[in-house]
């Protein structure tokens, strides 16, 4: 019999504040498939003041809230009509939002922005949206949510683990006859993010294709001291906010390179403690059989990055490779997510995995605005 197939839209707006990421997709039966992808990024007073959005005043993050739904509708209808897509031919929207502030914890809460109602009136479609409040008042940590997305497509093969690297980083472990888990593993692209746009000047937002960290040397004895913070070594579920590595981390524990004259050193060792977060991660915790990391997000393009996770787990006998090996532009993997959790919110199904946030049960997470 021949599955119906159905087009949803995901939107994400990562922890990092660089841009906002669309995806189109045509969801059939367990699978779902990519068809069109771009990303619009931001300006760089706009990503200025989304990371800076946690100490605005009310006045000042309503007016936000409403400036990036308005900001988004119109992405929205650029990305429509750039790859010749109508409206009507799009069953549901579902916008992940822009983090200001996680907290995770019995009396945790959190807080996206980016008003959906403004995606709602423009294109008239439904669209869901603030999708981690109902996981947390189930008791659950709120994130990561990505894991449900790499169980709903990898569950029924073998054992993998799937790695996202934005500005924070998550893994999730999934495959036939595993029981499905993930967690948060720490810094992503967030810490060398904002190292490079503190050495730069603002002129540069990231370190393009490890150049920086690649031309440095790592501070080995450093990373060995990072890792020994107390989130590492707590259990899953657990989540972080990215302001835990922020430029308050950055002054904290390496005030004396933050000069510009020893750059590359700090970047070489900035991305190898990222990469010995993941690398931790994946060796406590996956399954046995796990022979496999897939990476996506921002930091697979990384390939400095990609090298030390490879290195750091290649006595695990454990493989590493971009999502774009399988198919999946590394920055598409999010939008597609949370176009495939709105439709199952729209068609009241379960779209999250209570074994990856700790809730108490299955539910259906995300808020719906019908649309016109």
């Amino acid at each position: 019999m021949k599955l119906a197939k159905t087009k949803i839209m995901g939107l994400m707006s990562g922890t990092s504040a660089d841009g906002l990421s669309i995806a189109l997709c045509e969801a059939a039966g367990r699978g779902l498939k990519v068809l069109k992808f771009s990303s619009y990024a931001y300006p760089a007073g706009l990503q200025a003041r989304i990371l800076a959005a946690r100490e605005l005043d009310a006045a000042e993050l309503s007016a936000l809230n409403f400036e990036l739904g308005r900001l988004w509708a119109g992405m929205v209808r650029k990305f429509c009509r750039a790859h010749g897509v109508a409206y009507k031919s799009i069953a549901v929207i579902g916008s992940h939002g822009q983090t200001v502030w996680h907290a995770s914890g019995e009396r945790g809460h959190t807080l996206q922005i980016g008003e959906a109602a403004f995606i709602a009136e423009e294109t008239g479609r439904p669209v869901v949206c603030d999708f981690r409040p109902a996981d947390m008042a189930a008791g659950g940590e709120g994130a990561p949510l990505i894991p449900f997305m790499d169980e709903y497509l990898f569950g029924g093969g073998s054992p993998a683990a799937l790695q996202n690297i934005g500005g924070v980083g998550n893994i999730a472990f999934v495959g036939k006859g595993v029981k499905t888990s993930g967690f948060d593993t720490g810094p992503g692209n967030s810490l060398m993010d904002t190292a490079v746009a503190l050495l730069s000047g603002g002129k540069l937002a990231y370190d393009k294709d490890g150049l920086w960290a690649g031309a440095g040397a790592p501070d080995l004895a450093r990373v060995y001291k990072l890792l020994e913070a107390p989130f590492f070594g707590r259990r899953p579920p657990k989540s972080l906010d990215r302001g835990e590595y922020s430029l308050a981390f950055l002054r904290r524990h390496f005030a004396g390179q933050l000069n510009g004259r020893r750059s590359r050193d700090l970047l070489a060792t900035l991305n190898l403690f990222t990469a010995a977060s993941i690398a931790l991660a994946f060796k406590r915790y996956a399954p046995r059989g796990t022979r496999e990391l897939i990476v996506s997000g921002g930091g697979a393009l990384n390939p400095v990055l990609m090298d030390n996770i490879a290195a750091l787990l290649l006595p695990s006998g454990a493989r590493v490779r971009s999502s774009a090996e399988l198919g999946l532009h590394p920055l598409a993997k999010e939008p597609a997510c949370f176009a495939l959790l709105a439709w199952l919110a729209l068609e009241g199904r379960v779209n999250h995995c209570p074994s990856a946030t700790g809730a108490r049960g299955r539910r259906v997470l995300g808020k719906i605005l019908p649309g016109r």
